[in-house]
Parts: structure tokens; C-alpha cells; sequence
């Protein structure tokens, strides 16, 4: 069987019309693609009316964790593809994930940044950095950024966040300085913080991959929305909250 980070799975079972969907999907979603998979879901929503869509919101590690569980779940999107790995591991996903988009990291200050902060190397100035919990693949991009451009924080200055929207929460609320999150939490944000470019020699491009969790009785909903999600419509809605195309 093909790694999981190195191909993509091709199902070429028939599809199901549209409109002739019905049942509950249960799709566990990465918090950074809450906002923008709402508006997937609406669209997707209106050509399968009696389809009921449940999201599940939370951090990556939280998702794969719960599904390790037993938690309900036909479906996940991830941050990362080592969510994935973890759970073909348990055996909770058989196939290779679907790669439908990529993000970058920014730096996330107040409005007019106050502390002027133009550099990851200027984040040592701060009283305090909020980054993602170190299990979350937010906070796992924002430490290789560090490192890649040889900036150390000490650990007694760094406030972690259960997930992407919590750690930039801590800087509109004046809990932290700055945040290191992804391109598209800033943007989400709108006028509760702005952006500072990384760049790219020490930026990380995120892989968000997607794959039906194993003992799904819903294969049918399943791969009509993954369609969907990499169609033309799906990947115009991604591009338009400020996703790279996979």
C-alpha cells in the first residue's frame, strides 16, 4: 500500500445522484477550516437537501484522538497528514487521504502593531507568544518556523492554545502580544488583528488532507462530498477564505 504522504487515493466507485443523499454526515474538522468548511457544507447542502451535516470542530490531535475513542465520525479534515498516520496505525483509516489544500504561517499582532513587530526574530520582545498546544499541527508548524529561523522563546513567555482560533483569540482579547497561526486565521479575524509575513526560507507550507474513517455507514455521502470539496466550487469557497490550492 502506497504511504500516506506520498500518494492519493483514487475511488472510482459509482456516485450516488445528487439530491438522493439522506441520513447524518459526521465530518470532524480541524478549527481552521471551520469558517470556510460552514460555507462548503451550505453549498453542498442545497443540491442534497434531505442529507442532515453534523460538523465536529476541534484541533487535529483532539479529532484523532476522539475517533480513537469511539466518537462518531464519518469523515475527517486535517490540518496535517500525520493525523492520518496515527490513524491508520489504530486502523481507524484504511485509504491514502486526499491532499484539497494548503496554508501558510503568519505572524499575528494587534491592530496598528503597537510593539512593531516585523520579524519572528522580534517576537523575543514580547511579554507573551500564544502558539497552539505542541500536540496540534499549528503548534508543531509554528516551532519548525521558529527554528528555521533560529528564534528561541522561553517557554515561561509562551501561552498554548487548544487549537488555532484559541491561540489567536489570546491576541484580540490582550492576552498575548503575538501569535504565530495560519495565513487564513488572520484573515477570518478581520479587524481584531492583522498580519506580519514569514518569509517563506522560514515559513511552512500545511497540508490539509481528507479521508473516511474506517466502519463509516455513510461511503455514499462520504465520497460525494469529498467530490465536491475538491471541485471547482469547493476549491473557489477554500480559495476565497485565503487557501492555497492542494
Amino acid at each position: 500500500m502506497p504511504s500516506i504522504a506520498s500518494a492519493q487515493s483514487v475511488d472510482q466507485r459509482p456516485q450516488q445522484k445528487a439530491g438522493a443523499l439522506s441520513g447524518t454526515l459526521t465530518i470532524s474538522v480541524t478549527s481552521s477550516l471551520a469558517v470556510a468548511f460552514g460555507q462548503i457544507v451550505a453549498s453542498f447542502h442545497k443540491a442534497n437537501p434531505r442529507l442532515k451535516i453534523r460538523l465536529n470542530v476541534g484541533a487535529s490531535s483532539t479529532l484523532v484522538a476522539q475517533i480513537q475513542s469511539g466518537a462518531p465520525s464519518d469523515l475527517l479534515a486535517a490540518a496535517d497528514l500525520a493525523s492520518f498516520e496515527k490513524l491508520k496505525a489504530s486502523g481507524h483509516v484504511q485509504v491514502v487521504p486526499r491532499i484539497f489544500a494548503r496554508n501558510l504561517m503568519q505572524i499575528a499582532v494587534k491592530p496598528k502593531n503597537p510593539l512593531n513587530i516585523k520579524t519572528l526574530a522580534d517576537l523575543a520582545r514580547v511579554d507573551v507568544l500564544s502558539l497552539c498546544n505542541r500536540s496540534a499541527p499549528c503548534g508543531v508548524y509554528a516551532e519548525t518556523v521558529l527554528r528555521r529561523a533560529r528564534v528561541t522563546i522561553a517557554e515561561s513567555k509562551i501561552s498554548r492554545g487548544a487549537d488555532a482560533r484559541t491561540t489567536l483569540n489570546a491576541v484580540g482579547i490582550g492576552d498575548a502580544q503575538a501569535a504565530i497561526v495560519y495565513v487564513t486565521d488572520v484573515l477570518a479575524a478581520k479587524k481584531r488583528v492583522i498580519g506580519v509575513a514569514i518569509p517563506n526560507r522560514s515559513n511552512i507550507k500545511a497540508m490539509y488532507g481528507v479521508a473516511p474513517i474506517r466502519g463509516s455507514k455513510m461511503s455514499a455521502a462520504v465520497d460525494a462530498f469529498v467530490s465536491f470539496l475538491l471541485s471547482r466550487s469547493g476549491q473557489a469557497i477554500l480559495k476565497s477564505f485565503g487557501f492555497l490550492r492542494a
